[in-house]
């Protein structure tokens, strides 16, 4: 019998069409042979619908079509079993959609990535593919991923962090705070995005302004940065569980700008001069998700710097305790070689594929290897002690005679 496998994408988030185009992508990479992927597609109001045909990328042209001819459901759980029923329910219809064995949550950003999924999943008691709750909340988190990589003793850059109410509440006195943290130029991002959205430089009061304005839009606390001024970015994805990590190959992104941008990750052409393809995301270029972006992979590296980035990843991984597959990603600066962990990515963009596919293991190994250990970290969670034999509830008073008497 084959392993039921809902596939959880979309979300309220801005990556959400990012997401949309990974979970088609693992859909499509696993073994047909021993698993049936089962859309659970979560709206950007948080509702989820199944059917065939939201796994389709040209279908998400008219999404309004779409979730007409999909079918709501919702998470149950019954005698052991956790199931997708119809919702409303009607009658003379099998309420069952399916039976879930797993989850393999493919959301990035918040409310996906950021650990609140995954707490779902644990409460209804599925087994689930990647990070758990407090590894997904702290690599979500840029500021406590930064304190807790720094407290490891990995390299990191230094970084400002406020809330946006206090920006609001006396806008250039946290200005000038920032200013005193670190001179120009500097990086404003969002504290809790990915994809690089909400993320810009500046090189002076007016632009570290307007970049606090925009991250401060998609996030309720900014956090910001020295920018390195000649810098490269390179990547490396790490799979593991449990303290075991086994590094991929490593990748250097191309920009068009300053930094990395959104469109350069999911927009670009693969020709080094080309534009981004018309049709967005679900056009040509968008439907390879991340594995569509310009880059050099493997990353033009000596072989000591090499093996040093993929220690760091390593590290990285463990130092968050993370599990299944992320993605860490890192600045190095050209003047001194300096590597620095900039951040890491616990659902990545495409799982990073393609990075998986240049060490010589195939996307279909990759979400083999993936559900594997989500089962076996299920039966590992098995064998613990949720309960405490002292019954608390089995008699004598609980120290208030309303309680007792019901009054």
């Amino acid at each position: 019998m084959k392993i039921q496998v809902g596939v959880f994408f979309g979300g309220k988030s801005v990556e959400h069409e990012v997401s949309v185009i990974s979970a088609m992508q693992v859909a499509a990479a696993m073994d047909p042979d021993k698993y049936d992927a089962i859309p659970v597609y979560i709206t950007k109001d948080n509702e989820m619908y199944t059917g065939p045909d939201l796994l389709t990328p040209a279908y998400y042209r008219d999404l309004p079509a779409l979730i007409a001819r999909s079918q709501k459901v919702v998470l149950v759980r019954e005698k052991g079993k956790v199931s997708l029923l119809r919702y409303p329910q009607k009658l003379f219809t099998q309420p069952v959609m399916a039976s879930l064995d797993l989850a393999f949550p493919v959301i990035h950003g918040t409310n996906g990535e950021d650990g609140s999924l995954q707490g779902f999943f644990q409460l209804y008691g599925l087994p689930y593919v990647g990070s758990d709750v407090g590894a997904s909340a702290s690599g979500m988190d840029k500021w406590v991923a930064k304190c807790l990589l720094s407290a490891a003793g990995l390299p990191v850059l230094p970084g400002f962090c406020f809330g946006s109410a206090e920006y609001q509440a006396d806008r250039e006195a946290v200005l000038d705070r920032v200013e005193g943290f670190n001179g120009y130029p500097l990086i404003v991002k969002p504290v809790n995005l990915g994809s690089s959205v909400g993320i810009s430089p500046a090189h002076d009061r007016k632009a570290l302004a307007e970049g606090v304005d925009l991250a401060a839009s998609f996030a309720q606390r900014v956090l910001v940065e020295p920018m390195l001024l000649d810098m490269r970015e390179i990547n490396c994805a790490v799979m593991g569980d449990g303290g075991i990590a086994e590094a991929s190959a490593c990748e250097e992104p191309l920009s068009s700008g300053e930094i990395l941008s959104y469109g350069d990750k999911y927009m670009a052409s693969e020709s080094p001069g080309g534009s981004a393809s018309e049709g967005g995301l679900l056009g040509k270029s968008g439907e390879k998700g991340m594995g569509g972006a310009r880059r050099i992979l493997p990353a033009e590296l000596d072989p000591g710097k090499e093996a040093q980035v993929k220690d760091l990843a390593q590290k990285a991984f463990r130092a968050l305790c993370c599990s299944g597959v992320a993605r860490v990603d890192f600045l190095m600066d050209r003047s001194d070689g300096k590597v620095y962990v900039n951040e890491i990515n616990t659902i990545p963009g495409s799982l990073s594929f393609y990075l998986w596919e240049a060490a010589g293991k195939s996307f279909r190994q990759l979400t083999e290897d993936l559900i594997q250990m989500a089962l076996m970290r299920r039966r590992i969670q098995e064998k613990l002690i949720w309960s405490n034999e002292a019954n608390l509830l089995s008699g004598g008073s609980f120290g208030s005679k309303r309680s007792q008497n019901g009054k």
